[in-house]
């Protein structure tokens, strides 16, 4: 369908979206072939917006899936403990850690929604002649999460470290120094096997659950804000909770936490995903996988539901920008000189 050269904000009035074949009035198709910039610029916004508005909550959960805590940061539930992290450490002390992610999570969305566009489509005409297949969601997902977290795992290592209670950086700058100089280089990726061994299924679902869902609400793809945000939420909801045991084994990788690697007899650096998942295990059993888990899902769900909405928008605002440069540039040339 032809997308409309008239201003955007007219097509965003809230409507109904209506069954059967007919399409709504007050939105128009979804393009399915936006140019590798509009990818880029819509995944680069979602990414910065994603991590940022639900961040407070991010730093709870790191803090609850800390498998020693110190006692004065045991806390029982989301809403607690940003009281008493507002009210003891300071209101900001939440926001710690949030200017190295968004460094990171500009560069890593955009190439990750760019590259999962591009795979989708091209799986998708291999396995379903151009139609929506689930397995090329699963597939150009997982793809894509090799990418973003290669940009995104050192992001992450300074930023749960700095989340941390107590945490001993003084700020951005002195933490990627001291962790260069104690631990190497390679510390900013001792995660990131494990990073993507959750990461990988994690968006598989995501997309998966995601893309579901549209067919469901939206089947005929139409711009319709409200379906994005529900789709989203969904794919956040179910992906994070599927994925906790492999994310608190991440965070110890990441923090190192030197209370629990005491307990556990560990000496000098943890590292791999076997060895963190032993760890886990020895210090709390099976219950220790899945610390966190409410605070990881309460994150996601409005995190995604950010993060698709946002995208979705600026894709189909920024497609409809080209289109009317478009048209006005070929009017251009019908009433210029011959």
């Amino acid at each position: 369908m032809e997308l409309r050269a008239e201003p955007v904000v007219a097509d965003l009035e809230m409507s109904e979206p209506k069954s059967g074949t007919s399409e709504p009035d007050e939105y128009e198709s979804l393009p399915p072939h936006a140019s590798l910039a509009t990818h880029m610029t819509a995944g680069a916004v979602a990414g910065v917006l994603e991590h940022t508005v639900m961040y407070p909550v991010d730093s709870v959960k790191t803090r609850m899936q800390s498998l020693q805590p110190d006692p004065k940061a045991q806390y029982r539930s989301v809403y607690e403990a940003l009281q008493r992290i507002a009210r003891t450490e300071g209101f900001m002390r939440p926001f710690r850690g949030l200017n190295i992610t968004v460094l990171g999570a500009g560069p890593a969305h955009a190439l990750y929604f760019a590259c999962y566009e591009r795979i989708k489509h091209s799986l998708s005409e291999i396995i379903q002649n151009g139609g929506n297949s689930h397995i090329a969601n699963g597939l150009a997902g997982s793809l894509a999460t090799v990418l973003h977290d290669a940009v995104m795992n050192p992001a992450e290592v300074v930023k749960q470290r700095m989340q941390m209670y107590n945490s001993p950086y003084r700020g951005l700058w002195d933490c990627v120094m001291t962790v260069s100089r104690n631990e190497g280089l390679a510390a900013f990726y001792r995660s990131y096997s494990t990073q993507l061994t959750m990461n990988i299924p994690f968006q598989a679902v995501h997309f998966i659950t995601y893309e579901f869902m549209q067919e469901w609400l939206n089947p005929q793809r139409q711009y319709w804000p409200g379906t994005h945000i529900l789709s989203g939420a969904a794919a956040g909801a179910v992906s994070a909770a599927v994925t906790t045991p492999l994310d608190v084994c991440k965070t110890l990788l990441n923090t190192q936490e030197n209370v629990a690697l005491s307990s556990a007899h560990v000496s000098g650096h943890l590292s791999g995903m076997a060895n963190a998942f032993r760890t886990v295990y020895r210090l709390g059993g099976l219950p220790a996988f899945f610390k966190g888990v409410r605070a990881r899902v309460i994150y996601q769900m409005p995190s995604t539901a950010i993060a698709w909405s946002v995208y979705e928008f600026f894709k189909y605002f920024l497609t409809q920008k080209e289109q009317h440069n478009l048209e006005l540039s070929k009017e251009a040339n019908k009433t210029g000189p011959t």
